[in-house]
């Protein structure tokens, strides 16, 4: 026989809460570099658009197309301009009136470029000019109107 005492017992590699089982594990999560900080919309809504890009899209020409697509819970979508040329991106901040853009609706559009590089375009100062008949168009209270 050993006369060696029995090793002392281990603490657990998990945490415990008080009331939780002890079989519960914490999650172990891989280290990021984004955790804690808030990346910032690389997109300009109309809040974050800088005064001078507000001026200059401002007495830019008025241009016309059709609602390509728009979803509200995202809060973007698409144009496309009457003149045929790559398709100018809505943010929901950009629509004036009182209806929720839908496939389909005429609008008119100002466009503003898209920082950093500016290479891209995006519609604002956005009307409804005709809807799109046989649809449904909801205000932006909720309310649903057939057209």
């Amino acid at each position: 026989m050993s006369s060696e005492p029995p090793p002392p017992p281990q603490p657990p590699t998990h945490q415990t809460s008080v009331g939780l089982l002890d079989t519960q594990q914490s999650r172990d999560r891989s280290p990021s570099p984004l955790r804690g900080n808030v990346v910032p919309s690389p997109l300009p809504t109309r809040r974050t658009r800088t005064f001078s890009a507000t001026v200059r899209a401002s007495q830019g020409p008025v241009y016309k197309g059709v609602c390509k697509c728009f979803c509200r819970s995202k809060g973007h979508g698409f144009i496309t301009p009457a003149d045929g040329g790559p398709d100018i991106f809505l943010h929901i901040s950009d629509v004036e009136g009182e209806y929720v853009p839908v496939e389909g609706d005429e609008v008119t559009y100002k466009m503003c470029s898209i920082p950093p590089k500016n290479e891209k375009l995006q519609a604002v100062e956005v009307v409804i000019t005709h809807l799109a008949p046989g649809t449904k168009h909801e205000t932006w209270s909720g309310h649903v109107v057939s057209s």
